[in-house]
């Protein structure tokens, strides 16, 4: 997560938002998402492969600290959990910067959900694991579960090159897509800085019908959601796509209390928590099968 907290949670009961932010805290109680999630959430089904938990820490631990390594390893990973040649491939960006990586699942129609990940680390400081080998390893983990059932959407994986260095990878990559490739984009779904504990969602800078779908799936499965806001702090890949008005949400662990633990010598692997980062592994999976069910319904079509 690119640095630059607000906390409230998702919970069965009623979503809770801060507002004042800077003016001292002013709770609000919304309840609308879950208004609308809770008619949704026996929709929210488990998808029928998950990962082990061993193979999730297995990714894990298995990060680099070097940048160009990490690129390789997803791409690697992509390949072992099923990824197609023609379906794998890299986009190289400008100057000496390691490539975006990206995985293909076709579906049955082109109408395609993107799950990103930045795969580089901050220079100099901590080992980047929670910043962000926490999201980009459960690329392909992600990709084992929805490539072991049917899909109406294509799902499209990503791991971002630089997004330390200002967003460039997901800005390039956003920026050359065609009108006709955005226009068929129905989410963007972005993993940052997960497993310091419960799943969080970025939620004033998430698309409405995702937020929702984020609540049905948490109801559903029983996992913790909770509304964390970075806005002023930091921003996301998640951002780059905001700009061409596809609808996005990024997904993240980090709280006041952990904030500091990132682009510092604490962003080690000591620092997850292994059972919540593989409670969000299983909450992500859940929640992409949910939006492959419903994204494109009437109903459920997130506004552009």
């Amino acid at each position: 997560m690119r640095r630059r907290t607000r906390h409230a949670s998702l919970g069965t009961m009623a979503r809770w938002s801060l507002s004042g932010y800077g003016r001292g805290p002013q709770w609000v109680r919304t309840g609308l998402i879950l208004c609308a999630a809770c008619a949704l959430c026996a929709s929210a089904q488990t998808p029928d492969r998950l990962a082990e938990r061993s193979a999730i820490e297995g990714y894990l631990k298995s990060f680099s600290t070097r940048n160009n390594e990490r690129e390789t390893l997803i791409r690697k990973w992509f390949a072992e959990s099923g990824c197609k040649d023609s379906n794998l491939s890299e986009q190289s960006l400008e100057g000496k910067l390691p490539p975006n990586v990206i995985c293909v699942l076709p579906g049955q129609t082109r109408e395609v959900i993107l799950v990103g990940a930045h795969t580089d680390k901050v220079d100099d400081f901590g080992d980047g694991v929670v910043d962000n080998w926490t999201g980009a390893s459960l690329l392909p983990a992600l990709l084992f579960s929805l490539d072991a059932q049917p899909r109406h959407h294509t799902f499209v994986f990503v791991g971002f090159s630089a997004e330390e260095k200002g967003l460039v990878g997901s800005a390039y990559y956003a920026d050359h897509l065609t009108p006709g490739q955005r226009a068929s984009m129905v989410a963007m779904v972005n993993l940052d800085s997960l497993g310091l504990g419960p799943t969080e969602v970025w939620a004033t800078h998430a698309d409405p019908a995702l937020l929702n779908g984020l609540a049905a799936a948490g109801a559903a499965s029983k996992f913790p959601v909770s509304e964390m806001d970075v806005d002023g702090l930091g921003t996301a890949d998640s951002e780059s796509f905001a700009r061409y008005h596809i609808p996005r949400i990024t997904l993240h662990s980090v709280t006041r209390e952990t904030w500091p633990i990132l682009h510092s010598s604490r962003d080690q692997l000591a620092a997850v928590k292994m059972q919540d980062y593989y409670d969000s592994y299983r909450l992500i999976a859940r929640y992409l099968t949910y939006l492959d069910d419903v994204l494109g319904k009437p109903e459920s079509k997130p506004a552009k």
